[in-house]
């Protein structure tokens, strides 16, 4: 079961860093983004080296036992080394000055980290007392043996010491950037950060424990692996959600609003846009790019229709509402999918009201910069474009028409 779990989790690690590599090579000046495939990569492999059947063929292939660990450890102390590079660039402050200040700490600190590294390395190397394998326990196997004992300590020195900068500044970071994906996945990443402490914290405790001969097996290779294993998903996610979570939200703008863009673009096919660019494409591909080409194409819909809609077709749909007691974005949102029905309506029979409507647009208000309240006003337009109270309301204005025309 731990082989599965491990490798899914490590290959779906491993596709993290394929996309993040990709996005870093087409802007190579991104630091941060280089930093962050380098962090990531260090967790995939950390995860695929935790499964005990590779770590075990691993050892088998080079013919020495728990040198899978060194490197499971490894990756972690990369991991580290980044988020110790990430802590310095982001508190160096504003200016060239303080940038190549910056850049020297940083060679500054992952030299440091290298030679401690080092240092470790050779403490598990001089220090490995037997051939015996232990994938789940090293931990605990090893503490009467000082060379590893050193090799472990060095380790979560490095590790703690980078979780503990790293999870204190990213929230600071988070709430500079008010709701956006990126405050979202900085709170996730500092998380996984807090938790890597507790990993850290147990670990320690457990060694404690077996100095003292009250060795808790349970603490250091049970408690303390499964505190480990979701930090480094909690990591994976705060890092993936800056640009996963955009492409989610744009996937369910799409859902939403394609049937009403069906819809109304049917009856008008000339503002819709040449189809070439999705035909034959992965379903996933451009959703931001098709959530604001739809959006844009139902706006200019309800620009063409507006002189098919009576100027107080709105008042009327807005007098209805109220008596069903909506909200003003309920309200706004029925007024308009009313508009819009009447006047494809009217136009699809060539009949042009005396007086038009000035506009058909009823949420105005919104702030045209904030794109996501925008949607999700059109998408309410789309819940609401076949309720029963637009059909009451396009009743009586068919029937009030009839009655003028008569």
């Amino acid at each position: 079961m731990f082989d599965v779990v491990y490798l899914c989790f490590g290959a779906a690690a491993w596709a993290l860093v394929a996309y993040k590599a990709v996005a870093w090579f087409r802007d190579r000046s991104n630091t941060d983004l280089g930093l962050a495939c380098v962090m990531t990569g260090g967790v995939a492999t950390v995860f695929l080296f935790s499964a005990p059947s590779l770590y075990r063929g691993f050892d088998r292939l080079v013919g020495v036992a728990n040198l899978a660990m060194v490197f499971l450890y490894s990756s972690v102390v990369v991991f580290a080394a980044g988020a110790l590079v990430l802590l310095l660039r982001w508190t160096a402050g504003e200016g060239e000055v303080a940038r190549n200040r910056a850049r020297t700490r940083a060679r500054a600190a992952v030299g440091a980290v290298a030679l401690l590294w080092a240092v470790a390395v050779t403490g598990f190397a001089v220090g490995r007392p037997d051939a015996v394998e232990h994938p789940r326990d090293f931990s605990t196997a090893y503490t009467d043996a000082p060379g590893v004992m050193l090799f472990l300590m060095l380790y979560l020195a490095i590790f703690g010491a980078s979780l503990a900068g790293l999870g204190t500044l990213c929230p600071r970071y988070a709430a500079r950037l008010g709701g956006s994906w990126l405050a979202r996945g900085l709170r996730v990443l500092a998380a996984g950060c807090w938790l890597g402490l507790v990993y850290c914290a147990c670990k320690l405790i457990g060694f404690v424990l077996s100095w003292t001969g009250h060795p808790a097996l349970w603490l250091s290779n049970g408690v303390a692996p499964l505190g480990a294993s979701v930090a480094a998903i909690l990591v994976l996610a705060g890092f993936s959600l800056p640009a996963a979570g955009p492409r989610v939200a744009a996937w369910r703008r799409l859902r939403r609003l394609t049937p009403l863009w069906r819809t109304v673009t049917a009856q008008t096919p000339e503002v819709t846009m040449d189809g070439s660019r999705w035909s034959g494409r992965w379903p996933f591909a451009d959703l931001e790019w098709r959530a604001n080409r739809q959006m844009a194409e139902i706006r200019d819909v309800q620009r063409g229709i507006r002189r098919h809609v009576e100027s107080d077709a709105i008042d009327i749909v807005l007098e209805r509402a109220r008596a069903v007691s909506l909200d003003d974005g309920q309200l706004a949102a029925v007024a308009e999918a009313a508009a819009l029905r009447r006047g494809l309506e009217n136009r699809a029979v060539g009949h042009v009201p005396a007086h038009g409507a000035d506009s058909v647009v009823v949420a105005d208000g919104l702030d045209a910069t904030e794109l996501a309240a925008e949607y999700e006003h059109l998408a309410l337009v789309a819940d609401v474009y076949h309720s029963p109270l637009i059909e009451t309301v396009l009743t009586e204005l068919r029937q009030r028409s009839a009655t003028m025309r008569s």
